[in-house]
């Protein structure tokens, strides 16, 4: 497995990124979008792991070098940088991950964290015929789900205040109602954030539940 830091262009602009290759060539492509901490070492570590089981694992930096330490400072950082290009980093990276060369020629794979799972829907419904597998963790979002050509599973904590349990069924029917194939998993006894294990929320046992199943899904 190689791992490094790297730069990629967005509307003429570098932004950073964190691309992990596994030891084989022709891999399949996983896109990585993190929380709204920003990408920091949880987000790289994960890349880390899914090129250790074969995968060309790839996270573009969506807060634009900042990181967050605390809710407040994840807050701050969210009002402050531009939607726009935001959008812009995650259609780029799609584009990036596409044209490595150690990159299996077919659809990849999103894993997206919180703020993360909702671009992972954007991206899909934007780019369908790039995506054919999405991992949420604990967040959601929407988009015209009759777009998407991918199959989805969801991971989901039992007490969530940053994610309303209601909303997100409904959005698993809209899902299943567009023909997507929609799998999601509450994890009882936990909160938001909780495989991320520099959070209080953290909680391994459903960690390492929710990373058996992810990699199952990806492999199928």
């Amino acid at each position: 497995m190689n791992a490094t830091d790297i730069t990629f262009d967005v509307n003429g602009q570098s932004v950073s990124g964190y691309l992990a290759l596994p030891d084989r060539p022709d891999a399949p492509g996983v896109l990585v979008f993190h929380a709204w901490w920003g990408l920091n070492s949880i987000f790289m570590n994960l890349c880390n792991r899914l090129a250790a089981e074969g995968f060309v694992a790839f996270a573009p930096d969506i807060n634009n070098g900042r990181i967050a330490k605390t809710i407040d400072e994840a807050k701050q950082i969210m009002d402050e940088l531009d939607g726009q290009q935001k959008y812009d980093v995650v259609v780029a990276a799609s584009d990036f991950l596409r044209d490595q060369p150690e990159v299996r020629k077919e659809p990849f794979s999103v894993i997206g964290f919180s703020m993360g799972s909702a671009w992972s829907l954007v991206l899909a419904g934007d780019r369908p015929d790039n995506i054919h597998k999405i991992v949420m963790f604990y967040g959601a979002g929407e988009t015209d789900y009759t777009k998407l050509k991918a199959a989805v599973l969801g991971h989901f904590a039992e007490d969530d205040e940053w994610e309303d349990e209601k909303y997100i069924h409904a959005m698993q029917n809209e899902m299943q109602t567009a023909g997507l194939r929609a799998q999601f998993h509450f994890y009882p006894n936990t909160s938001h954030w909780f495989f991320e294990s520099d959070r209080p929320e953290f909680n391994a046992e459903a960690a390492e539940l929710a990373w058996s199943r992810t990699l199952e899904f990806l492999r199928e």
